[in-house]
């Protein structure tokens, strides 16, 4: 019986993956050799790298790499337990200080991924009676937040104030809690969200407000500390930030920034933070480094966001359809998902690996190439890709 059951079950799969190969949805995996930098090798051959999220070009940076040896040095290769049993080792409550001091808020807690971050936040601070206002391209994680979280969600449309401040007066005495969360850089789209218009409705209609800042942590900012840096919002602004330590930082985990109330209760209360092993030491002493340099070389941020310019400068000169938004995701539409994908690996075979993006990560018909910039590209690397743009411009929304 069990033997029958399995080989039906696997029959549905196989079709299932049969299903989605031919509508262009069909997804699997490659492998980079080597360590992630603009120049690197892919399954074998050497390549660029556009759509890697190490936006400073951190992950391999000496700096990083000798304090993460020196930390497996002094401290061994696991955290070994929870951090309410064992794990918590000193090097937990330097990177928590250093990230409280570089966000300029109170208090941090280091998470081991921002989808286990954005997990703990949204299943532990609302929950049944609450209700949360979501942006509706906010990312899978808060998504899956919010539907674990048995809080009542409204989505507001993207980026539409308007939208918001009619849910939020349309249920103003109905519930216990209230919390707006929103990406301040949105992953795939590249945008930022209207954060100074987010708080304000927080503060008129006594709504939480809670940022996910993993895609604007080391970008946004003149110091590259993020979303509220950029926007001159100060710790009471929002009341939450969430930041990843794996994107511009160049190592792993993740933060929760925000009143040391808010960081103690979840201590005590956020099941994804009290039930798994912490993060390792190895991580711990990049990541640490990571936020020295930056406090160090705020340059990098602009050497960034100058060569962002520049390649989309590039592509509005070929008449392909970009936004001037002053982040380093750069989305240039395709439409078709196969399309899509037959690009990426035309790209590929030219020795440029742009990743194609398809639904559900984004809606059906806004299929993508997902260009990525990070700072450790040269200006002569960007005029090769474009270069490459220009020979399927046409190939493009313009």
């Amino acid at each position: 019986m069990r033997d029958s059951l399995q080989k039906s079950m696997l029959a549905a799969l196989e079709g299932e993956l049969g299903g989605l190969e031919e509508i262009g949805q069909l997804r699997f995996l490659r492998t980079i050799n080597g360590p992630q930098q603009a120049h690197t090798t892919l399954d074998g051959r050497p390549i660029l790298l556009l759509c890697s999220n190490n936006y400073l070009g951190l992950a391999n940076h000496p700096k990083l790499l000798a304090a993460a040896q020196k930390a497996v040095a002094g401290y061994g290769c696991s955290a070994g337990a929870s951090r309410l049993i064992s794990g918590t080792m000193s090097l937990h409550g330097e990177l928590e200080e250093a990230l409280a001091k570089f966000k300029k808020v109170p208090k941090t807690l280091v998470f081991n991924s921002g989808y286990v971050a954005n997990l703990a936040l949204l299943t532990t601070l609302v929950g049944a009676g609450d209700v949360i206002y979501s942006d509706a391209l906010n990312h899978a994680s808060i998504v899956d937040g919010c539907r674990l979280s048995r809080a009542q969600l409204k989505v507001y449309r993207h980026c539409n104030m308007g939208h918001l401040e009619q849910l939020l007066k349309s249920s103003a005495t109905t519930f216990r809690r209230r919390l707006i969360v929103t990406d301040s850089v949105f992953s795939m789209d590249g945008d930022i969200a209207p954060l100074p218009e987010v708080a304000e409705l927080g503060r008129r209609h006594d709504a939480v407000v809670m940022v996910d800042d993993a895609h604007a942590t080391g970008v946004l900012g003149a110091g590259g500390r993020g979303s509220a840096e950029h926007f001159g919002l100060g710790f009471n602004d929002l009341d939450l930030q969430m930041g990843t330590l794996g994107k511009a930082l160049g190592s792993c985990g993740a933060y929760v920034a925000g009143a040391p109330q808010f960081i103690d209760y979840l201590i005590n209360k956020a099941r994804s933070f009290i039930y798994t092993t912490a993060l390792p030491p190895a991580a711990l002493g990049a990541s640490l480094a990571a936020v020295e340099l930056l406090s160090e070389e705020p340059e990098r941020v602009t050497r960034l966001r100058s060569l962002n310019d520049y390649f989309r400068q590039g592509l509005r000169r070929l008449e392909i359809a970009v936004s001037d938004d002053p982040t380093p995701i750069v989305p240039v539409v395709v439409g078709d998902p196969q399309k899509t994908m037959a690009l990426s690996a035309w790209f590929l075979e030219h020795g440029v690996f742009i990743q194609g993006i398809r639904p559900p990560t984004v809606a059906p018909g806004q299929s993508l190439l997902r260009v990525t910039i990070s700072a450790d590209l040269e200006y002569t690397d960007l005029d090769r890709v474009l270069g490459l743009f220009a020979e399927r411009r046409h190939d493009f929304c313009i």
